[in-house]
């Protein structure tokens, strides 16, 4: 989108990229990211769907925290313990009053000044309590974005069970795959050889099964068939191994 200009719902948070979509949102400082390949997931639309559906879960699970709370932070470049509360130093560095100030937005900035000559020790006690009374009149959220509030109210989809689950490496199609199934490659060691299909699995801490079809023997679409009938009997034998 252009610079300045929000995403639509559908895209929030979501990031198109030529493998995929990447969902990254930051709540309270802690960033949740995760990435939903096209191949993991059956096709883009499938992807993007999965990548929805995971957006929405942490829109809804955490949503942005109140303004006056993220308002209190301390941050990182404040010297007096105290958010909104600063000291004023003359020109020799000494302090000579305490400020609070606070942003409410719409470029409405409450700031209240205590000089030491007129209040003393008790300044910096008196700011500080302006403080309070300004954060009184902070309300919302912080750094709302305009999808927010429409993914948070909108029900589940009906057919969310339905969602694509994600596929196991073993499912997912390689670019240089040219039989459409994964596992399934055609082979030719040599120039001039008829080549082979072979049928391959691998499982992880056990290396991997595997088992070729001639196509000098067979024909190029009886062994292409075989090899994919052996490939659905290897994660068959794989799926028992990894439930026993």
């Amino acid at each position: 989108m252009p610079k300045g200009t929000p995403n639509p719902v559908d895209m929030y948070g979501i990031s198109p990229r030529p493998w995929g979509f990447e969902v990254s949102l930051v709540r309270n400082g802690v960033r949740y990211a995760r990435l939903f390949g096209h191949a993991s997931y059956g096709g883009p639309q499938q992807a993007l769907r999965r990548a929805q559906a995971w957006r929405d879960t942490i829109v809804k699970e955490h949503p942005p925290v109140a303004r006056k709370d993220r308002a209190q932070t301390l941050r990182s470049n404040n010297k007096t313990g105290e958010p909104g509360v600063f000291s004023r130093l003359s020109a020799q560095g000494k302090p000579v009053a305490w400020l609070a100030k606070t942003y409410l937005g719409n470029e409405e900035i409450l700031r209240a000044e205590f000089d030491l000559a007129d209040w003393g020790p008790a300044a910096r006690a008196h700011a500080i309590g302006e403080r309070q009374r300004q954060l009184g009149r902070m309300v919302g959220l912080a750094r709302l974005h305009p999808a927010e509030e429409a993914i948070r109210q909108r029900p589940p989809p009906d057919d969310e069970a339905a969602l694509p689950p994600k596929r196991s490496k073993s499912e997912i199609v390689r670019r240089n795959n040219t039989s459409g199934v994964s596992g399934v490659q055609f082979k030719t060691p040599r120039a001039g050889h008829p080549g082979y299909w072979v049928a391959i699995t691998y499982s992880a801490g056990k290396g991997s099964v595997s088992r070729s079809f001639s196509v000098r023997t067979l024909g190029y679409e009886v062994a292409r068939d075989m090899a994919i009938a052996e490939r659905q009997q290897q994660l068959q034998a794989k799926t028992s191994d990894d439930d026993a």
